[in-house]
This record gives structure tokens, sequence and C-alpha cells, in this order.
């Protein structure tokens, strides 16, 4: 008679393999099941995870990877795919992976993305309220519905989605302000995947605090330009109090709020331009567009990158490159060897600023583009199906009618045997298998 293997011994395999065929092995037994959607053993596959992509980037024939959605050619947003490849040191990509992106998502846009997980916005009035957390990899979402604030004038939302490691939760950071810069105070509220609920953040910061009756309210933030980018820890981006222009930024881990200095006259004699945060090479850099006036050809803009060399010290913002690119471009990120992710005339393309070197990527044109070192799938969001699944059995067991009541039920078209796929938590957020 055989012997029957141990659960630990069960999970302690199981946890070594990939999302794929975690998800199929779901099947194999109920035993086998409950591990994998187990909250414990989704936490320990993907620390495993992450502990295995960073022992292997030493070893990797490439250099990272491309993540970006294809457009919409035929006005069918079921058309839409996110795309993974990996960028070979010869120059060549590989893809890694295709998914099909939910036909309900056509309004949104993915604004954050880490260990899996896509974070998607609207900047739709009505939907700016709505969030999306999605894993391709285990065909799921959930919808998180934030606060409504009633604001008088228009209001716009900026998020940043970012991974917690010291507390080992992904947080979604909110901050809504008002675009008509009417002066009054941003709101900000944080959401956290453990507790699965909302809460407001005190957006003030003592280092703007000013002079109390000279600059009332200096250290308050009016307003919030997104998209944030995750760095050091903390997400970043460009916000603006009275009169005064500077980098936001905001702990992941303790939830605190602190402000870095712009470079000092950054943009003397700009009269057009918008500035992009970005990670260059492993500093934090600010990416400055302007028009170039003292071209004779018209359509062209300046492009000055400046680079912190040492995280919040404002004396060591340094002016790397200055390029002159075509007014027909679309900037996105930074590779790690520092190449700049472009969409021009020319179709998607990575730039080196030291040589203006071009490579044009031969993939289709997308609307959407990032980089990441690594190409991580996880498990997260397993547990909220199991979850759901429980609720919706103690649900089903609790509610005992008669035959009578059934017939009713059905009569009324009460909705009984719906297959839209959602299961709501009963706090306003719901899952959706897709």
């Amino acid at each position: 008679m055989r012997e029957r293997v141990p659960d630990d011994v069960i999970e302690d395999i199981l946890g070594h393999l990939p999302v794929k065929s975690l998800t199929r092995f779901r099947c194999f037994s109920k035993s086998w099941n409950s591990i994998i959607t187990d909250t414990t053993f989704i936490n320990k596959h993907l620390k495993l995870n992450l502990n295995q992509s960073e022992s292997s980037m030493s070893t990797n024939t490439h250099s990272g990877y491309l993540l970006y959605t294809t457009e919409d050619k035929d006005s069918s947003s079921s058309s839409k795919e996110l795309c993974t490849v990996a960028c070979n040191n010869d120059r060549t990509l590989t893809q890694v992976s295709r998914f099909e992106i939910p036909s309900f998502f056509g309004k949104y846009m993915i604004v954050g993305f880490c260990n899996g997980l896509f974070c998607l916005a609207s900047h739709e009035k009505e939907l700016c309220h709505i969030i999306y957390l999605w894993n391709p990899s285990i065909r799921m979402c959930k919808k998180l519905v934030a606060t409504r604030f009633n604001r008088k004038h228009n209001e716009g939302a900026s998020i940043g989605f970012a991974y917690d490691s010291l507390n080992n939760d992904f947080k979604i950071l909110r901050i809504v302000c008002d675009l008509m810069f009417n002066g009054s105070e941003a709101e900000a509220e944080i959401y956290t995947l453990s507790s699965d609920s909302w809460r407001k953040v005190v957006t003030s910061m003592q280092s703007l605090s000013g002079c109390e009756v000279t600059e009332p309210k200096l250290g308050t933030i009016r307003c919030v330009w997104g998209p944030f980018t995750f760095y050091n820890g903390a997400l970043h981006a460009l916000a603006f109090t009275t009169g005064y222009l500077y980098i936001l930024s905001f702990d992941i881990s303790d939830e605190s709020f602190h402000e870095i200095m712009m470079p000092r006259n950054h943009l003397d004699g700009m009269t057009n331009y918008f500035n992009k945060l970005a990670v260059y090479k492993g500093l934090l850099a600010n990416f400055v567009f302007s028009n170039d006036f003292g071209n004779e050809h018209n359509g062209r803009v300046l492009c000055h990158i400046w680079v912190m060399e040492e995280y919040g010290v404002p004396e060591s913002w340094t002016r790397k490159f200055v390029m002159e690119w075509a007014w027909t471009f679309h900037f996105f990120a930074c590779t790690n060897n520092g190449e700049l992710l472009i969409k021009n005339a020319s179709g998607l393309a990575s730039i080196d600023p030291e040589n203006q070197n071009q490579n044009i990527f031969p993939i289709e044109i997308a609307n959407w583009m990032a980089f990441s070192a690594n190409s991580m799938e996880s498990l997260v969001l397993l547990d909220r199906d199991r979850e759901s699944e429980r609720e919706e059995e103690e649900e089903k067991n609790s509610n005992v009618c008669s035959m009578d009541d059934l017939g009713s039920a059905l009569g009324s078209g009460g909705g009984l045997g719906s297959s839209s796929g959602l299961g709501s938590s009963g706090d306003g957020h719901s899952r959706v298998t897709v």
C-alpha cells in the first residue's frame, strides 16, 4: 500500500511550479485546490518568484522585458491585447505572453503594474472612482469602488500602484484634485489589498508649511499630475501648491508624504513645456520637453534629461542630455540601460540619448508601453475567488425556501441562475472571472 505524501511536501513542490501549471492542478483534487487558493500559499509562491527573479537577473540572456497593449484596429475593444516580449542581448525580441484584454476595460488604461498584477483606471469623470486590479495570468480581476468626493469643479484623480515589500501588501494611492486650479486642497486615500478597504490619508507636509501668517496653507497639496513613478520604495509624481512646482513622494510602507525640490532654474526661458518623471539608469529623472524656438524648422521639441545623482538631495540634480525631436512622438519610459522607449512616425522604438541611435521594434503599434526588469506571474487575487465562493456557498445554505417561494421568484424574474460571473463581496467591491 502506497504511503500518502504529506501535505507540507505537496505544498513545497507546488510552490516551485509556474502559475499556468498551478491553475490547471486546481482541478486535480479538492485538497490541491485548497492549497493553491490559500492566502498563505499564494504569498509564499509570490516571495519565491521574487527571489528567483532577482537571482536570475545576472544570468539572463536578455536585458529585460517590454510590455505593451495593442491598439484597437477595428474599433472593437475585445481585439485589444496585453503583450510581453523579452529584449534579447542581440537586439531581437522573443514573445513571452499575450493576453486578451477584457472588453469592459474599453474606457480604462493601465496606470501601474507589479508582480503580475495590473492596475487600471479611467480619466472620465463618471468612472474616475472605479478602479480595477487585473491578473491576466489567472484571468481574474477585482473591481474597486473608491470615494466620490463630490467636488464643485471638474475633478481629476491621479493613481499610484505599488507592492509594499515590508508589509507584503499591494497598495493603491489615489489623489483627487480640482482641474480648475481654484485653490482647494487635494484629497487622498489609500487602498490595501490585505484589508480590501479604502481609508483617507493626510496630504499636508511639514516641509512645505512656510509661515502661517504670510504663506497660509502653503504645505497643502493643490494638484497632482500622474502617472506616478515607483522608485526607492516610494511613489513619485509632479505636484503643485501655491506658486510652487515640486515632486511629491509617498513612502509606500509608512504611508507618509514628502517633497523633493525640482532642479534649480530648470525651466528658465521655457514658455511651453511639460515634465515627465522616470527612472534613468537606476536614478530618479525628470524629463522636460519644450519648444525649440531657436530651430528654423517648425515642429521640433527639445528634451532635457535631468538626473538626481543622490536621492533626496536637490543639489545633486544634473542635466545629462539635451535631445531634439519632432513633435510627433510619445515618451513612455526608460530601459535599465538608459534607452528611451518612444513612439514616433517610424513606430515603436528605443533611442540612446548618448549617441541618439534609434532601434525600431518589429511589433505592432501600441497605445501603452512599459519596461520591466523581470516578467513575473503570480496567483494574487486567486484567494479572493475562494472567499467569494465560500460566501456564495454560505449564502446558498442559509437561504432555505419552499417550492412556492422558488416558483414566485422564478415568476417575478428574480435573477436566479445569473451567468454574469460577478460576485459581490458586500462592500462595494466585486471580483470577476474573465
